[in-house]
């Protein structure tokens, strides 16, 4: 503490003998904004003009009290303006419900480092040495310039740094050491992925339901609230869209939505990574003010932002600037233009600041902690309660089913060429008989539909790859598990894929002249249905492991192409190389069990006349074609494997889903042990 008061009161001379003329450094190694009065004017890094200095005078009180005082001074009328609230509001109907009062959380960080390998070219530090902290009811922002660090020390102080990274410092809730329990921040992405097919309400209703535990009729006087608080109140009944034709609301909507989903957890801390991001000035003016009004309920936001206009800046209460990973800047908005007005305090370019500037600011950090510390009443936050796992899975599978129903291009219009293949098979195979010279082509029509519907399910790549964005974005805030993900994902599946599956093998069936009994053709619908189910857990482990669309699709192709080659048509699977194609391509090849089944099915119990007095059975008409079993029910063990393979692919992808989640956390969980066991 003495080498920062010694640094402080260097500070404090400095800035007291530059204030003439005479002592001024010559400009270009130092940075300078104009005179608050003139904030008409813009901003350049030049020697600013002569005026009058006022000091700006941020410190803690050695007293008894803790707090913070700042100087004030005279601001532009559109910084007073903005600050005074006397902007107009967006207007709210009448009756409508004042946002209800949050208790915020007080968040300071001390000597925050980040490091992420091979991010940087001359150093692996992304944030170096970082002070701060963010009070409730009050709006911190982050600036700097394009990989400054903004987004990563944004990360750190919510605890969402990716694996690679490592943590150094300390991070105060309160003013104790403690992870951010289960809502109570919430955190907006820079990219969100949202539900097209719903509408704003709905999709409010269906994050509000993921989170928060009690019944459903509960849940909607929070979505409310959530639209009031964030002006979506003209958009709450229509649809998000953005995606199959549907127009979409406007990219600051969107961005409103995004944050109003966080809300429903009614947080004490709100981290925003970019609000303005892809909003003109007007939208980002609007955006900014509604965000400002939010603070007034209690609530801790903190940001970052690239750059901002004056009317955008006057509304911030404390800014954080970085540079390259360094803290140039913290402290009160207008200490903020002050201190850079003075042409005393040298600031050389390419250099450093933060630990002569910032350590001059906050004499005394500890003071700060304790001040974040006596904030507020209770000082550790609890966890709030969360859905139960079945209330989550039901709520995805209804709002999966409602996806489904809306989405004509990804489900309907599969549906549709699901059936025109179908129809296209069958024709070209209709008209076989049920000769014994017919049954070699019979394996071919059901080797061909069985290997080309699979290979269409492709086409179910973009819309399974949005399922695992949406349940990534979700799981990040702990709305949803993966276990919930895949039993909804399952259970809104099934009816779509046996629609698929009944209305496909109905046209097939009877086109290429399939015997003529109900139970032989329900178990055909049976076996395809499970074929389906198995490709689509295929399906999703590979879009879990990519998260990519082209390699996705790339690496399916290979693996149906592989697989249909090891099935057993293009040669007896008796009859493959052991290694490789035999064992284990033709066990793992889901074709074959389903090709088996069905032909076993059909061939099974059936005699074919050879003359006038001899007759072989179907067994013994196929051994030549296909290999199948003889015994009557291996049709049914068939569909016994293709319904564990199904089981195996999806255990396959909740360790994928889980490992990924585990992998994210791990990093900050570990940090926080460690501290929460020195504490």
């Amino acid at each position: 503490m003495e080498e920062i008061q010694s640094q402080s009161d260097h500070y404090r001379s400095s800035s007291s003998s530059a204030s003439s003329p005479a002592s001024r450094v010559p400009a270009f190694n130092f940075f300078y904004l104009r005179k608050p009065g003139s904030l008409g004017q813009p901003i350049s890094f030049e020697d600013s003009p002569e005026w009058e200095d006022t000091d700006a005078d941020v410190r803690v009180e050695e007293g008894g009290g803790d707090s913070i005082n700042a100087a004030t001074t005279s601001v532009s009328p559109s910084l007073s303006k903005l600050n005074s609230g006397s902007l107009p509001s967006p207007h709210l109907p009448e009756g409508a419900a004042i946002a209800r009062k949050i208790a915020g959380a007080s968040v300071a960080w001390k000597d925050l480092t980040v490091t992420i390998e091979g991010k940087r070219k001359y150093s692996d530090n992304v944030v170096k040495g970082s002070n701060g902290y963010a009070l409730p009811g009050t709006m911190t922002v982050i600036m700097g310039p394009a990989k400054s660090g903004k987004s990563t020390l944004l990360r750190a102080i919510a605890g969402r740094l990716p694996p690679a990274a490592k943590m150094y410092g300390e991070i105060f809730v309160n003013g104790a050491r403690m992870h951010m329990p289960y809502g109570s921040y919430g955190f907006v992405d820079l990219e969100t992925t949202l539900i097209g097919s719903l509408t704003v309400r709905e999709y409010l209703y269906y994050s509000a339901v993921l989170q928060l535990p009690g019944f459903f009729s509960q849940k909607k006087s929070v979505v409310e609230e959530a639209i009031l608080a964030m002006s979506l109140g003209d958009f709450a009944n229509k649809l998000i869209g953005g995606h199959c034709f549907m127009k979409g609301l406007p990219s600051g909507e969107r961005r409103r939505v995004a944050i109003a989903r966080e809300l429903v957890m009614r947080p004490h801390i709100l981290f925003i990574d970019e609000p303005l991001y892809h909003l003109d000035s007007v939208s980002a003016l609007l955006m900014m003010v509604t965000l400002k009004k939010l603070t007034s309920t209690g609530c801790t936001l903190i940001f970052t932002l690239n750059q901002s206009s004056t009317e955008v800046f006057g509304l911030f209460d404390r800014i954080c600037l970085l540079s390259n990973g360094n803290t140039l800047f913290f402290g009160e908005t207008l200490a903020c233009l002050q201190h850079f007005s003075n042409a005393g305090f040298p600031c050389p370019i390419m250099q450093s600041p933060s630990d002569h500037f910032l350590r001059a600011i906050n004499t005394d950090f500890d003071r700060i902690i304790a001040m974040c510390k006596n904030w507020q009443e209770g000082p550790l936050l609890k966890s709030k309660g969360k859905a139960s796992n079945a209330t989550r899975i039901a709520v995805l599978t209804w709002r999966s089913l409602l996806i489904m129903s809306r989405e004509f291009k990804y489900y309907w219009l599969r549906l549709i060429l699901y059936m025109l293949l179908a129809l296209c098979i069958g024709t070209i195979f209709s008209g076989l008989g049920h000769s014994l010279s017919s049954v070699v082509t019979r394996v071919a029509a059901i080797f061909v539909f069985v290997s080309f519907t699979s290979l269409l399910s492709i086409a179910g790549v973009p819309v399974l790859m949005k399922e695992i964005k949406i349940y990534a974005s979700e799981e990040s805030n702990q709305h949803s598990g993966a276990l919930a993900f895949l039993f909804g994902q399952l259970l809104s599946s099934i009816p779509f894929l046996f629609l698929i599956s009944i209305s496909s093998s109905l046209v097939f069936y009877f086109l290429i002249g399939l015997r003529d009994e109900f139970s032989l053709l329900m178990y055909f619908v049976l076996n395809f249905f499970m074929c389906l189910l198995v490709n689509e857990g295929l399906i999703l482990a590979v879009v879990s492991l990519w998260k990519n669309i082209f390699q996705s699709v790339l690496t399916l192709v290979t693996i149906h192409v592989v697989l249909m080659l090891a099935a057993g048509y293009f040669r007896i699977r008796s009859k493959l190389p052991g290694p490789v194609w035999m064992h284990p391509l033709s066990y793992i090849a889901f074709h074959t069990y389903s090709i088996q089944g069905l032909l076993e099915n059909e061939y099974l119990g059936v005699n074919f006349s050879i003359g006038q007095v001899r007759s072989i059975s179907g067994f013994q008409a196929l051994h030549s074609a296909y290999d199948i079993s003889p015994r009557s029910n291996a049709k049914w063990e068939n569909v016994l494997v293709l319904f564990l393979m199904a089981v195996g692919y999806r255990i396959l992808v909740f360790v994928l889903l889980h490992f990924y989640a585990r992998k994210n956390v791990s990093l900050h969980r570990l940090f926080w042990g460690k501290h929460n066991s020195t504490a």
